[in-house]
């Protein structure tokens, strides 16, 4: 995927923002469209289909957690990488960022090179993802289809956003194997990528309510397992 083909949406009520992050990322050959509040982003995503969205959370009309929860609920933009951007940096409103859907949670302020830095490392992952060989891997009563992103559960049809896919990926390919903490944070968000210490355990905990809790072991103080 190259540069010029990679598409940014860019969602802030701040034209300053819009200014200098776009201009910084366009800087780098990212193809940057914009977007001033929730409602005109998600018309702007599912006509453009963005690899990456970023999003602030406070705006007018949709707020951004919102706004992520809306946008994770389109099948077709189930594959869209969604990063925050905002001065809200409390441990509160980053765990309703990752539970709403993002990806990652980046608080300003924040140089804009360093903010370029954590775009690539985003994107590198995509990349790396759609290079990766495809295949489908049945555990106990779940068939993951790793190529069309897809869970089946006892014939029912369950849809998980990226990042928990790809945690319930990486467990279940290992079941009884305890991860560690810093080995699920490298494999699912990457060591360029910094994300709050409570991450992991948000999205256990949605995976838990949708593929049942006997599925998830806490190993305290070590990581997570799957058990069959």
């Amino acid at each position: 995927m190259k540069k010029k083909e990679t598409k940014i949406l860019l969602v802030d009520d701040e034209p300053d923002i819009l200014e200098i992050v776009g201009y910084n990322l366009s800087s780098e050959g990212y193809n940057v469209s914009t977007a001033k509040n929730g409602v005109e982003a998600i018309g702007k995503a599912k006509k453009e289909r963005p690899h990456l969205i970023i999003l602030d959370v406070m705006m007018p009309e949709m707020d951004g957690i919102e706004t992520c929860e809306k946008i994770r609920s389109i099948p077709e933009l189930n594959e869209t990488l969604i990063t925050f951007l905002t001065a809200r940096g409390e441990d509160y409103s980053q765990v309703a960022g990752f539970d709403a859907g993002a990806d990652d949670y980046i608080t300003k302020p924040i140089k804009p090179k360093v903010l370029v830095s954590k775009v690539k490392a985003l994107l590198r992952r995509l990349k790396e993802e759609e290079e990766s060989e495809d295949s489908v891997v049945n555990v106990g009563d779940i068939t993951i289809n790793r190529d069309e992103y897809k869970i089946i559960q006892k014939d029912e049809e369950i849809i998980l956003p990226r990042k928990e896919f790809e945690l319930l990926s990486l467990l279940a390919s290992k079941p009884g194997k305890v991860f560690k903490r810093e080995e699920i944070l490298d494999k699912v968000w990457g060591n360029e990528v910094i994300v709050g210490g409570r991450t992991i355990d948000v999205h256990i905990r949605k995976l838990r309510e949708k593929i049942g809790d006997d599925h998830f072991k806490t190993v305290k103080g070590v990581g997570y397992k799957f058990v069959l």
